[in-house]
This record gives C-alpha cells, structure tokens and sequence, in this order.
C-alpha cells in the first residue's frame, strides 16, 4: 500500500471515528442535562408509621431515602423542589414552590424538607402542573418527579393534566414514585398516576421499603448510567 493510499485511509477511519463519536453524543438520553423538579407529597397520611417498630413516620424514611441520593444527583444536573400538603385541612391551594431548580442543591433540599410537617390534603395535579410552569416548559426541557403516598383529593384530573402538557410538547417527563401506595390509594389512583408517566413518557414505580424508595429515586432522578450502575431491575 503507498503513502497516498495510508494517508486516505487513515483521513477515512478517523472521519468514520468523528462521525460515530458525534452520533453517540446526539442520542445520549438528554436527562441529565435537564432540570428536574422534585414534587413532595407531605400531605397528612405522609404522617403515618405504618406500624413499623420503632415507629418512623412515612416522611422520615422518605427524608432518608433522599439524603442518600441527592449528593450524588445533585452534582449533576440541576434540582428544585415542590411541596403540597402541610396546612389546614381542608385546603386545596396548600402548594409552596421551596427551590427553584439550582446547581447542587442537595442540603438546601434537605434543609427544606426538614421544616415540613405533614398535613393537609393531596392537590398533586395543580402542583405537577405548577412544577412543569416552573420548569419554563415547553420552552425548555425538564423533568418532574412526584413522590406521593396517595392519590388526587382536590379534584384534579391528573391524567388529562398530563395529556394536556404532553399536547404543548413533547420536552417534559413526570415520573411518578408510588410509596406504599396499596394502603392508602384506590383503583383509580393508581390509574391516574399511571397516566400521567404514560402520556408523557415517564415511569411509574411502586415501593414498599426504604431500599426499594432509594432505587426509584436514583432511577428518575439520576443519568442513565449511574442508575444502570446501581440498580438490578427498572422497578417498573
């Protein structure tokens, strides 16, 4: 083989090595670039211990189960926070916007979710939709993750709320994390929650322990490739 031929050989492979390099990039799952929105269920039944001994309310091990993933998640990509729940018992509009999405937000989160007390009900479908609002969507793309013990009580329609973002565009993800939802949620909670994650691309998985609450988290919250790392199963 000549020199000219080596040279165009070599000028060949490493275009073909540039053009595959540029491929892979360009479908990298976005995810970890985006902006994630955290959104907190501390309504009352989050107050429950489940008869665990010693008795540890549902919000504590939620607490923990965040304080494990959050510094590593944190480094990443950007996260805020929502919350609904604490208040009077009888209102709808008790969502508070604690963080806006921000670069190593980790123990603000934590900082915040430590001043919440459970209670009140569950308006999740205003506060989702108020997460993407947040977000700047659909201008710019992000995720949502809601992190609920129950299902809708101020008469949202989480799913059409969903179909409704998903018609504006197609750049936002609500993942749902069902914690111990069988105790407290009905048939068609679990059918609205699931909507919401289906219409827009998202997942839905449910959990019983604090084990089980650590691997959703660092599967919706985390990229791809940590979450792959360290978890044996999708949860789904």
């Amino acid at each position: 083989m000549g020199p000219l031929l080596l040279l165009r050989s070599a000028a060949v492979l490493l275009l073909a090595l540039v053009a595959s390099g540029a491929a892979a990039q360009s479908t990298m799952p976005p995810s970890c670039r985006d902006d994630a929105m955290i959104v907190f269920d501390a309504s009352g039944s989050m107050s429950g211990t489940d008869f665990n001994t010693p008795p540890t309310p549902r919000i504590d091990k939620v607490r923990q189960a965040l304080a494990k993933v959050l510094p590593q998640i944190a480094a990443m990509r950007n996260l805020g926070l929502i919350d609904y729940g604490p208040g009077p018992s009888n209102r709808c509009d008790n969502i508070e916007l604690l963080l806006q999405p921000a670069p190593r937000s980790a123990d603000r989160i934590m900082a915040a979710l430590s001043r919440l007390n459970p209670a009140g009900r569950t308006p999740l479908t205003a506060a989702v939709r108020e997460a993407a609002r947040v977000l700047r969507f659909p201008e710019k793309p992000g995720v949502v993750v809601l992190l609920t013990d129950g299902e809708e009580t101020c008469g949202g329609d989480p799913c059409a709320m969903a179909k409704a973002l998903r018609a504006e565009g197609e750049n936002l993800t609500i993942h749902v994390i069902g914690y111990r939802m069988r105790e407290l949620a009905t048939t068609n909670g679990y059918v609205q929650s699931r909507c919401m994650t289906d219409s827009t691309g998202g997942l839905y998985i449910s959990v019983e322990t604090s084990e089980q609450l650590v691997e959703a988290l660092q599967k919706t919250l985390g990229c791809p490739a940590v979450s792959d790392a360290s978890l044996g199963h999708t949860g789904r």
